[in-house]
């Protein structure tokens, strides 16, 4: 175990100056209170290049975030859920252009929001197309989330129902927003890539990822589940008012989730989700454990959605996002539960790395040409919050400034 704030050296990235210049950056950022606490991880393929935690765990409170604290990554589940679901693609268990109506009567006979009539309700008709696990995997199956679409969010305000009761009955599902392939909206997908998981293997997604790749891992404290030694360094919640100011929320974590959701869901720390994230630098293998074949992470890693365009969204909700273009100006691209930047970020990543997002402003990269990653962990509302991309964005410039 290296001791925290410690930079490893002989990866071919950074070295003490970065390793001050880091701490420095994340120390000013709680110091000035833009953010309560924040956690930073570095990897390449054979260790961990840097690590630190700083500031507190919530606002008023003297327990300081830890490099072991416990966070809710939310989206952040949609690759290790996407990884899961290409171990069942390698043994052709599932293919990646099955209908999936075949595994669930629910995706079976989509219907399409077109709007609403002039009393106010949904105007729904039969999707053209089929709902396939390529088409979940990259978010062009047409499912969305309310807080990005305005229709969607009016749509769930008239029936009632939570996000977990519209997976409960074929009856209740979502409706599309869109016709499967046609465009790129984030959504519910790996949400419902989970249940396909669950049908071809007959057992929970939790109980699934739990033998097949988090204890491979040795992701142990990751889970969907809050054992009392997770609870213990869990870490608190915020949320940023339109005047900027923060306040510590107050909220009690689901002991016994209603369902597990391959799209959000999962507690981890930032010292699991760099295994992860090693294991995708090591093409599929991490400590001689091999739980995806080298040709798996690349197909993982490749464009699958050809010139649609990725990532960019107009907020619909925005107590719990802002609008959300994390490189603006690219064309992004989305692999197998992956966004990826198709050319150098200046300063920053290289072209062709894999990233995505928690919505309480946690964030991945996976840099493939520069073989290494990271990541960086706050826990506050909304998403996409300016003053957390742009720590983010300074971060990872003092990662990358070793080979400027």
């Amino acid at each position: 175990m290296i001791p925290p704030n410690h930079w490893m050296h002989g990866y071919g990235i950074g070295d003490m100056s970065s390793t001050t210049a880091i701490d420095t950056l994340l120390t000013s950022a709680t110091d000035r209170g833009d953010v309560p606490g924040v956690i930073a991880m570095v990897t390449d393929s054979r260790g961990t290049l840097y690590e630190g935690a700083f500031g507190v765990r919530e606002l008023g409170g003297k327990r300081p975030m830890r490099i072991d604290t416990v966070c809710w990554i939310h989206s952040m589940t949609k690759a290790i859920t996407g990884a899961c679901i290409m171990q069942l693609v390698e043994q052709g268990r599932v293919g990646l252009d099955d209908d999936c109506g075949r595994w669930v009567p629910a995706l079976a006979n989509p219907k399409v929001l077109e709007g609403f009539d002039a009393a106010g309700q949904p105007r729904l008709r039969a999707a053209r197309g089929t709902i396939t696990l390529r088409r979940l995997l990259t978010h062009t199956a047409g499912f969305v989330y309310d807080n990005w679409n305005a229709d969607m969010l009016r749509y769930h305000r008239m029936t009632g129902l939570t996000r977990v009761q519209t997976f409960a009955k074929p009856e209740d599902c979502q409706p599309l927003s869109f016709d499967p392939g046609e465009r790129w909206h984030y959504g519910i997908n790996i949400e419902w890539a989970g249940k396909v998981l669950e049908a071809v293997t007959g057992g929970t997604l939790d109980s699934y990822m739990q033998k097949n790749l988090l204890r491979p891992l040795a992701m142990n404290s990751t889970g969907y589940l809050l054992r009392p030694e997770i609870s213990e360094r869990l870490s608190g919640v915020h949320q940023r008012f339109p005047d900027g100011h923060l306040e510590s929320v107050a909220w009690a974590p689901p002991q016994k989730p209603e369902d597990f959701l391959g799209g959000g869901g999962l507690y981890s720390t930032a010292g699991d989700y760099i295994r992860f994230i090693r294991m995708i630098l090591n093409r599929g293998t991490l400590d001689g454990v091999k739980v995806l074949k080298p040709e798996t992470v690349a197909e993982m890693s490749r464009n699958h959605i050809g010139e649609l365009p990725a990532g960019v969204l107009k907020t619909a909700n925005p107590m719990m996002s802002f609008d959300v273009d994390l490189f603006p100006g690219m064309h992004c691209g989305w692999g197998l539960s992956f966004m990826i930047t198709p050319h150098d970020v200046p300063g920053r990543r290289r072209g062709g790395s894999l990233c995505w997002a928690g919505l309480r402003n946690s964030y991945f990269w996976i840099d493939p040409v520069s073989g290494i990653g990271g990541t960086i962990i706050t826990q506050l509302l909304p998403f996409a919050d300016p003053t957390v991309l742009a720590l983010h964005a300074g971060f990872e410039r003092e990662v990358y400034s070793g080979q400027r």
